[in-house]
């Protein structure tokens, strides 16, 4: 599922910083180009390694949320975009260090890379190359250059890059990367692009409050992977490859940048960064073997590691427990997570949503609901962490009120919305239940699928309303009513549009 993402109101841009962009050139309206990114993020929805980690997305989103906005109030990113794109981040589960931005404003990351990067400095520079990409619509003058492809094609070949790239079967790697060299061919930025993206990104981080050197130390592990001619952990290097002027442009910018302002408070810690590092550990191999090996390396810990290093480790070991149902070494170690991160906003809440994490997946309700405790406006990470506690404690009343009024803020939350359908579930309220899956999935572009889900509902609406728990029924059915037809006619146009680009 798609991590949640929010952007402020958008608001007029100022004027674009350092050189002109590329000339425009472009043929795909943003509308068209929002379509054909909608297309292939139905794709992604059914790949079974899209992850939605909450509490990786609230870090995503730490280092997202300022990109955007500097890029905002350089005049890099117009209002008509922000508007009109998705804005949406996808995390996939995968070991290789890689990040792709698509068509429409859907961006994707590897937990790999995440667990690759030293800093969300690092973590930045990439982000904010990608988010040049689209800002820059480096996609659509490329769409635009592939006029002989039609945007099913297109969205087709995309998918088959994406899946080429991750591919872990060596046979069936032959056989689709073959394919898939073709398609990289012509679907990968020219030279100009990356410069113009790298500049633009650059910019972007830098005036955000990231540190240059971030840009500068990314550019060095991608160069020496390069160097070794890249095994295969690095695919984006396949899709954005090194050249000599990149790199020493880079190293130029990073020279001339004057010295940093203080950094702002709003962004991640490196404590914070080695947790998160940490924990894409553990959901880029989830194997029983990878989960032992990350408790050997918190064993074999010396007592020399730094803090930051120790944060990561323990943090990586504790979930790893868990996930084995070690339930006293996963205690033990969430007590050295605690320990190490003391009280501050980021780490302390981090550290204090591992344990509920922890004895909800060692399936202990009372001690995980004990350690719930609601701030004032909690994150995502926290209502969908806690959330999860609650339920397992039989406390749906308490979490139904908390989602329904968070999809109410957020209602593309596909995975806020299957929580809450869980909820109404255990409170008996099937009717309510059967809605909140169907939004869920319809936020997935499978309005088939909510279609499916209402006409059930509406079933049970005709047969009898005894025995069908919640206040306000007819109410409910209204909306029931309501949304049915509009996913039917969402489902039409999906069928329409599918047809007309065969």
């Amino acid at each position: 599922m798609a991590l949640h993402s929010t952007l402020a109101p958008a608001q007029p841009g100022g004027v674009p910083q350092g050189l002109p962009a590329l000339g425009d050139g472009v043929d795909l309206s943003i509308a068209s180009e929002r379509r054909l990114g909608d297309r292939i993020a139905r794709g992604i929805y059914r790949d079974p390694d899209l992850v939605d980690d909450a509490v990786l997305g609230d870090y995503l989103q730490a280092v997202w949320q300022p990109l955007v906005k500097a890029a905002r109030l350089r005049g890099d990113l117009s209002a008509e975009l922000q508007e009109r794109f998705a804005w949406e981040l996808f995390l996939v589960r995968d070991r290789s260090v890689n990040a792709f931005a698509l068509p429409g404003g859907y961006l994707g990351v590897h937990t790999g890379l995440i667990a690759a990067v030293g800093s969300s400095d690092e973590l930045a520079a990439v982000m904010g190359h990608e988010l040049s990409h689209v800002t820059q619509r480096h996609i659509a003058r490329m769409l635009t250059q592939q006029q002989n492809q039609t945007p099913w094609l297109v969205a087709a070949m995309i998918l088959g890059v994406l899946a080429a790239g991750r591919s872990t079967n060596a046979a069936n790697a032959a056989l689709v990367g073959g394919q898939a060299v073709a398609m990289q061919g012509q679907l990968n930025f020219s030279r100009d692009m990356e410069r113009e993206a790298d500049r633009v990104g650059f910019g972007v981080m830098t005036e955000a409050g990231f540190s240059a050197e971030g840009a500068s130390a990314m550019f060095e592990k991608l160069q020496q992977a390069n160097r070794f001619n890249d095994n295969g952990s690095f695919p984006y290097l396949r899709s954005h490859p090194l050249t000599t002027e990149r790199i020493a442009d880079a190293r130029t910018r990073t020279q001339a940048q004057s010295a940093p302002a203080a950094r702002p408070g709003n962004l991640p810690s490196a404590a914070w960064h080695a947790m998160m590092a940490g924990r894409a550990r553990v959901l880029s191999e989830a194997g029983p073997d990878a989960m032992v090996a990350q408790l050997q390396q918190a064993r074999r810990l010396p007592a020399s590691a730094s803090r930051e290093q120790s944060l990561s480790v323990f943090y990586a070991a504790a979930l790893a427990a868990a996930r084995l149902r070690e339930a006293a070494d996963a205690r033990e170690l969430v007590a050295k997570v605690m320990s190490l991160a003391g009280g501050g906003p980021q780490i302390g809440q981090a550290a204090r949503l591992l344990a509920i994490e922890v004895e909800t997946l060692l399936g202990d309700a009372n001690r995980g609901a004990a350690l719930v405790s609601w701030s004032a406006t909690p994150s995502r990470a926290e209502l969908l962490t806690q959330g999860r506690a609650l339920l397992l404690a039989g406390r749906a009343a308490e979490l139904s009120e908390r989602l329904q009024s968070w999809v109410s803020l957020y209602p593309r939350d596909a995975t806020a919305w299957a929580l809450l359908a869980q909820a109404r579930q255990q409170q008996g309220q099937l009717l309510q239940a059967v809605r909140a899956d169907a939004e869920s999935r319809a936020v997935q572009f499978d309005y088939q699928g909510a279609v499916d889900r209402l006409k059930a509902a509406q079933d049970l609406l005709r047969q009898s309303t005894t025995g069908l728990a919640g206040t306000n029924l007819h109410i409910e059915a209204s909306i029931i009513d309501t949304r049915a037809r509009q996913f039917q006619a969402q489902l039409r146009e999906q069928a329409l549009q599918d047809r007309s680009n065969r």
